[in-house]
């Protein structure tokens, strides 16, 4: 938990002071969004689908079979969601390389000194 808010002479000069925020953002509510929220949809899922069984209603199993293949859906998409945002930004970065363009390569280089343990 330490590592999330260490700030350094390095650190500085990439990210302006916005160390802390942006490691608690990579480190901590991408994580959760990327593994977390996937996990909680498939439990309850499950279980929705344990009750069906168990109250042996063959409508109820089968609204309970598609709600749960809708979770698993949005489970996949939700996980993705984290590796597509980064994979744009490092694209937006890296055609942003122009004289016109400042501090494209600040934000980047602040990203991934944040992104170390």
């Amino acid at each position: 938990m330490l590592d999330l808010f260490q700030i350094g002479a390095d650190y500085d000069d990439a990210c302006r002071g916005l160390t802390p925020i942006i490691r608690i953002i990579r480190l901590g509510v991408f994580p959760i969004v990327q593994i977390g929220i996937p996990l909680l949809l498939i439990i309850l899922g499950t279980i929705d689908l344990g009750k069906a069984v168990i109250s042996s209603d063959d409508k109820e199993v089968k609204a309970a079979q598609s709600r749960l293949v809708k979770r698993c859906i949005y489970a996949v998409a939700i996980f993705f969601v984290v590796t597509l945002v980064t994979v744009l930004m490092s694209i937006i970065s890296g055609t942003a390389n122009d004289d016109d363009v400042q501090g494209s390569d600040d934000w980047r280089a602040c990203w991934d000194i944040a992104g170390r343990r």
